[in-house]
């Protein structure tokens, strides 16, 4: 099946991709291109769906750099594949023929770039590093390669909906903790349920940065489980595990 790929009109075109779940070697719930090594899925189903996207750059799977996510505000450059791969979520290099991933499951992944530059990035961000600040780590980080601030472009992938981000009052109290303005993200939902906004906050926190442009790709992962992996789905389903999809991108 042919890899399946959305892109950001704002981005280089041929030099990146959010990628659906089409196109894979995994089964069962992994089916398709679950690039989790995380997973609980097979590992050399893994590996060779991560060779699928590596090869759609080019290159080998020995050049796509992805981390340990762990939710933090960390971001790291990187300049040959990791010998130990750290504990973080944003990754920056300007290093030709590397290719930068971030792994998601609803949780939004960021790609960006400046082109003029030569700096590229790629976060995953989760609400608890959006609002701890891995888009800024990430976009600090390109900044000491040489990039402009003003000068990157950034794409949020897809990603969980506020239609289908439902969260309770302690939630909603983290984020009033932080900033009473981010209420503006939470929707009334049933009872003392509310609906959180990770897109529209997600894209907020990147364009708070100060950086050129920036866009969210319009896609909810909970929404289309024939093209999107979505950790949540998976558990209201019963199911005990999930994939990962992967946003990549290259100089």
């Amino acid at each position: 099946m042919t890899l399946d790929i959305i892109a950001s009109d704002i981005l280089t075109p041929g030099t990146h991709g959010f990628f659906t779940r089409k196109g894979g070697v995994s089964k069962g719930l992994y089916a398709g291109l679950n690039c989790g090594a995380g997973s609980a899925d097979d590992a050399t189903d893994v590996a060779e769906n991560r060779a699928r996207v590596a090869a759609r750059f080019g290159t080998d799977a020995g050049a796509l750099i992805t981390v340990h996510q762990v939710h933090s505000a960390d971001a790291v450059p990187v300049t040959a594949p990791f010998a130990d791969i750290p504990r973080c979520d944003g990754v920056v290099t300007a290093t030709p023929g590397l290719i930068l991933g971030a792994l998601s499951a609803d949780c939004s992944p960021v790609l960006f770039e400046d082109r003029v530059a030569g700096v590229i990035g790629a976060c995953h961000a989760g609400w608890r590093g959006a609002l701890g600040g891995v888009i800024a780590s990430t976009v600090a980080e390109m900044e000491k390669l040489g990039a402009d601030r003003q000068a990157i472009s950034a794409a949020v992938g897809p990603c969980l909906s506020q239609k289908n981000y439902e969260v309770g009052p302690e939630f909603f109290e983290d984020f009033l903790a932080e900033n009473t303005a981010f209420a503006r993200y939470f929707a009334n939902g049933t009872g003392d349920r509310m609906q959180f906004d990770l897109p529209g906050f997600t894209l907020d926190q990147v364009r708070a940065t100060g950086i050129g442009q920036a866009e969210w790709t319009g896609h909810c992962t909970y929404a289309d489980p024939e093209r999107f992996f979505s950790y949540r789905r998976n558990c209201h389903d019963g199911l005990s595990d999930y994939g990962r999809l992967i946003a990549a991108i290259t100089l």
